[in-house]
């Protein structure tokens, strides 16, 4: 027994040694983040009531932990791992988290036993290798998130508890103002090892193909471009019935963005055109929306969008206030263009992008282009007049205030077979949304955040989403700690 006892400590003395030695020359790095925030809720989601005039309001609590771990290998080797946690407060084992992520653990309210969530995860898990190959690349390999231009079309969508991140490969080359770079994103992967599927079908598979390229000191700012193929041979049908025929939803996105400041005014324009295959976004028999094409009719994808931005910043002026301006456009399919000899599908997907960003703080238009009203506009397209207001009232505290006007590209009552429910809607207003957002900077490592956002509907968005309300509001309170 002593023995044993003496050859363990041995082992533990041998491993915190080891481990030492691995610290000093590895340079290893930890810091995280521990975000707790309330919400009440009318618009939908968790408990929520839905623009139901007739309920009461829904209330959640979420938090989201984060670990990481920044890990200098060598000079030309680095790793990093970032390991995430998401709890609503007194969830059951099937109870979702904030902004539809689901707990996966066991039960873990008040009333059990004990604790034995098991829903840590890897939130991002990649390394760098410097000067690949011994060219002027750098790879970067594994689990990422990949941000571009703002979160346009590639974004992490933070706000939501869980984030987006991509299984991808990325290589980049930087010289002076110029950064381009390649990504190959694996996005949903079929017959892999184990998989007891007797449909497995590498056509299930979806890929991504990314070029990028910016460049800096272009009118008093930046200019980017962006080509993307989206390739899903199958628009994920089952492996069964999977056929390279009117199954295909392949998006390819090419465009560019130019934003900066000129004259004490910043700006930003960007312009995107989507081509490709759209069968599964526009045909009833191929899985789609039911809103499209003829059974056995091909459909072409031909969409674009734009957006522009102009705002002032006025720092010599008590409170510092700015103003902005912007406009976003998004294109849309009509009836006509589906019932047409050769159809095509208009609307255009925003395809990654963090929609909360964009399109009003209560989420209401995500997952543009698709083809579905839950939460777009059902192929009609979106318009998005805003106004942006800033102020800092005093030191550690700023106040935003922004108004959005939303709006079908195309008409819903000249394109009936989009209402979800019939008549009611007379036009293309979706609507109104006010937000408002009260930050105290409380400490170098923590931000206090207090939001309200109402939004007034109109008779075309209830009927695209199927709801009675004329209105409903939306607030919370966010604590973020991070070190």
């Amino acid at each position: 027994m002593k023995k044993n006892f003496l050859a363990l400590v041995a082992l533990m003395v041998t491993a915190f040694f080891a481990a030492t030695e691995f610290a000093q020359a590895a340079d290893i790095t930890f810091s995280g983040q521990m975000r707790t925030r309330y919400e009440i809720v009318e618009h939908g989601g968790n408990n929520a009531n839905n623009f139901n005039n007739n309920s009461d309001a829904g209330d959640f609590m979420a938090s989201r932990v984060r670990l990481n771990a920044n890990v200098k290998v060598n000079d030309s080797t680095a790793v990093f791992i970032q390991m995430q946690t998401i709890h609503t407060f007194g969830a059951d084992s099937g109870g979702s988290a904030a902004g539809g992520d689901v707990s996966t653990g066991n039960a873990r309210n008040s009333f059990d036993v004990s604790d034995n969530a098991n829903d840590v995860g890897l939130h991002q898990a990649y390394f760098t290798l410097k000067n690949f190959a011994s060219m002027p690349v750098d790879l970067k390999l594994g689990r990422q998130e990949i941000i571009l231009d703002g979160h346009r079309l590639y974004g992490s969508t933070g706000w939501l508890a869980g984030a987006q991140t991509h299984d991808a490969l990325r290589l980049t080359h930087k010289h002076d103002n110029m950064l381009l770079s390649y990504s190959w994103i694996m996005a949903t992967e079929d017959g892999t090892p184990g998989n007891s599927d007797a449909t497995v079908n590498s056509n299930d598979e979806v890929e991504v193909h990314l070029v990028y390229l910016q460049y800096k000191g272009i009118l008093g700012g930046t200019f980017s471009f962006k080509y993307t193929w989206y390739h899903d041979p199958c628009g994920l049908a089952n492996g069964a019935t999977c056929t390279e025929t009117l199954t295909e939803n392949d998006i390819h996105t090419i465009g560019f963005r130019q934003a900066g400041q000129l004259v004490g005014i910043d700006y930003r324009a960007e312009y995107y055109y989507q081509w490709g295959d759209a069968d599964r976004s526009g045909t009833t028999a191929n899985l789609g929306a039911g809103i499209g094409a003829a059974v056995g009719t091909e459909v072409d994808r031909d969409a674009f969008m734009f957006g522009v931005r102009i705002g002032k910043k006025f720092n010599n002026v008590t409170m510092k206030p700015s103003l902005t301006l912007w406009y976003d456009y998004l294109s849309g399919t009509e009836d006509t263009d589906l019932t047409q000899a050769n159809p095509e599908w208009k609307s255009f997907n925003v395809l990654f992008d963090t929609g909360h960003k964009f399109y009003g703080f209560m989420d209401l238009y995500l997952g543009i282009g698709s083809g579905g009203s839950g939460n777009g506009t059902a192929g009609l397209g979106l318009q998005d007049v805003a106004i942006k207001t800033k102020l800092h009232p005093m030191p550690g505290w700023t106040f935003k205030a922004d108004y959005h006007w939303f709006s079908t590209t195309e008409s819903a009552s000249a394109n009936v077979t989009r209402a979800v429910k019939t008549g009611g809607g007379a036009d293309n207003q979706l609507g109104n949304e006010l937000d408002l957002t009260l930050i105290n900077k409380y400490n170098a490592n923590t931000n206090i955040s207090f939001g309200f956002s109402n939004y007034t509907t109109t008779a075309t968005f209830r009927d695209l989403r199927n709801v009675l309300g004329d209105g409903a509001n939306w607030g919370y309170v966010m604590f973020d700690v991070k070190f």
